[in-house]
């Protein structure tokens, strides 16, 4: 997956994201940003990763966000360790 398909998926999630009225507070609670700086925000890679791990924490809201735009269920995953500073630390 290139960059720039991986910041489509991410800006395809934040839009998701901000259409579901009970999870964008949750969403927006545990990054600390606020609703005026979505927009603002989408342009950074490092909040797209944020919004992509957001994602990825619950399999319900994959496989709701996945259903929804057609894509395969480990699509925000690898959109996410494609974007700058989204791949996984191996600890061991």
């Amino acid at each position: 997956m290139t960059g720039e398909q991986a910041e489509t998926i991410a800006l395809k999630a934040l839009a998701w994201l901000a259409a579901e009225d009970d999870l964008l507070p949750v969403f927006m609670g545990s990054t600390g940003v606020a609703q005026s700086d979505l927009a603002e925000r989408a342009a950074e890679p490092e909040f797209l990763v944020s919004v992509l791990d957001f994602l990825t924490m619950d399999d319900r809201w994959v496989v709701a966000f996945c259903d929804r735009q057609g894509l395969p269920y480990e699509t925000p995953l690898q959109a996410k360790m494609a974007l700058p500073g989204g791949a996984q630390t191996h600890w061991t």
